[in-house]
């Protein structure tokens, strides 16, 4: 066994210090030093809430922040101070170091107050700061799809379902439905920000502080719009953690799914998309490749972001109320997720801003007559026939189509009225590319006209949010 440490925040009621493997692996400083900023300023609006209460002056409170300052300014200048530090915690750095500067007036500070509610504190700050962040790369990536949708506006594309050619759709239409979904992140990481703007501190260990500070100008001195409502729920509640871990893992399956649509746009099979050189690989044997291994990373990456999620879940699911040493185990999987996440949103927004459509070879597959069978369905629903016939007709028309081999287009209309005979020369003419676009104009849909007005809604709304790149 080890000699006890006097340094220790909890070590007064212990004849021996611990055991040399456990007191390593219970350490946290070596992943929660960064909370560091948050810690420091806890400090500050701390002391002043205990000058309040008299515990202490004011000139002890100007000497306290003047060390807190000098710490923060340390820090910064010599990070082998954090690498090289035997800190059990950042709670415990932060001590040491007030020790250092201040000497036993440094020794007031932790009064009324725990360890439990100064990391509930500090991990709620780094959220908060973390979802506004992460906002700002997830709109620049929105406003890259949006960019994109407006340069190639008019563009078709042959839209699928089940990986099969289906309806013809604008390829602005197809970059602004990925848009709208990291639309919906954005508002999740706007609630996952304000789940986490709760202010914890006077929650004590578990029972509320004994000193009657003033919780409400403690949470309007570090930034937050409210107190928690209730001590016990407020040094065990890791739900805004979960919100924001919920949030990220929904933009990591978005990007995912781009990342697959990316991949296969790029592929010799597809030819759409010309992948850009800064956000490729090449091969170490074959000179020709050009490899989308941003996307891939991406998409391979998201399984971590998940795992995350499901690991806080895991850790949480079991707890009985209050705070509990489990709880050390959640800023790891968040901190990660939160780097991985903002990683892959800036490689993403890069990478589509730069990639280039193959407009050409986009307009031949789009012109396939079979993504136009549907329209000879509406055509004979508006000569009057229920639509379950009209699409029976249909079927049974591109059949005859496959049967000749050659397209449903371009079989002799005498054939077509051997199946159908409500068909004729008009109603062939409803069945072209434009006239298939054209008619989709309602809001939402993949006309020109109304992908132009969803570009603009798209705009409006980011402005509304603060959220323009």
């Amino acid at each position: 066994m080890t000699d006890r440490k006097d340094d220790k925040l909890w070590g007064g009621r212990f004849d021996r210090g611990p055991d040399k493997v456990f007191d390593e692996f219970q350490r946290s400083f070596s992943f929660d030093h960064r909370l560091l900023p948050f810690e420091l300023a806890v400090n500050r609006a701390w002391t002043k809430a205990l000058q309040g209460v008299g515990i202490l002056t004011g000139e002890e409170v100007e000497q306290i922040h003047a060390a807190l300052d000098r710490i923060d300014d340390r820090i910064a200048a010599t990070p082998a101070w954090i690498a090289e530090s035997d800190a059990e915690d950042l709670h415990h750095f932060t001590e040491k170091a007030l020790v250092e500067e201040l000497g036993p007036l440094a020794w007031k500070v932790h009064t009324g107050r725990s360890r439990n509610e100064l990391v509930a504190a500090d991990f709620r700050l780094f959220v908060m700061e973390a979802a506004a962040s992460m906002q700002r790369r997830a709109a620049a990536l929105v406003n890259a799809l949006a960019s994109q949708a407006e340069h190639y506006l008019g563009v078709p594309l042959a839209g699928m379902t089940h990986m099969q050619h289906a309806q013809p759709i604008l390829l602005s239409h197809f970059l602004l439905a990925h848009a709208e979904a990291f639309s919906r992140d954005l508002a999740r990481l706007a609630h996952a920000a304000e789940s986490a703007d709760a202010c914890p501190m006077g929650s004590g260990a578990l029972a509320g502080c004994s000193f009657p500070v003033d919780r409400q100008a403690l949470a309007r001195d570090l930034g937050f719009s409210r107190i928690t409502a209730n001590s016990l729920d407020a040094v065990s509640d890791r739900d805004f953690a979960l919100d924001y871990l919920f949030a990220l893992a929904g933009i990591a399956t978005h990007l995912s799914r781009l990342a697959e649509d990316s991949v296969l746009f790029a592929s010799q099979e597809f030819a759409y998309a010309i992948l850009p050189d800064e956000y490729a690989t090449g091969s170490s044997l074959m000179p020709q490749k050009k490899n989308p291994d941003s996307w891939e990373l991406i998409r391979g990456k998201t399984g971590r972001i998940t795992a995350a999620l499901l690991s806080l879940l895991t850790t949480l699911k079991g707890l009985p109320s209050s705070y509990q040493r489990d709880l050390q185990e959640d800023k790891e999987p968040l901190f990660a997720a939160h780097d991985q996440v903002a990683a892959m949103l800036e490689i993403a927004a890069g990478a589509v801003s730069k990639t280039q459509y193959d407009t050409d070879r986009l307009r031949r597959v789009a012109a396939d007559p079979a993504l136009l069978t549907t329209e000879l369905a509406d055509a004979l629903v508006r000569r009057g026939l229920p639509f379950r016939r009209a699409h029976d007709l249909a079927g049974l028309i591109f059949r005859e189509a496959e049967r000749q081999k050659r397209p449903w287009t371009e079989l002799p209309l005498e054939d077509i009225r051997k199946i159908a005979p409500e068909v004729d020369a008009a109603a062939l003419a409803e069945c072209t590319l434009a006239a298939s676009l054209a008619r989709r104009n309602l809001p939402g849909g993949t006309g020109e006209e109304a992908v132009r007005a969803a570009i603009d809604l798209l705009k409006t709304r980011l402005s509304k949010r603060g959220a323009t790149a």
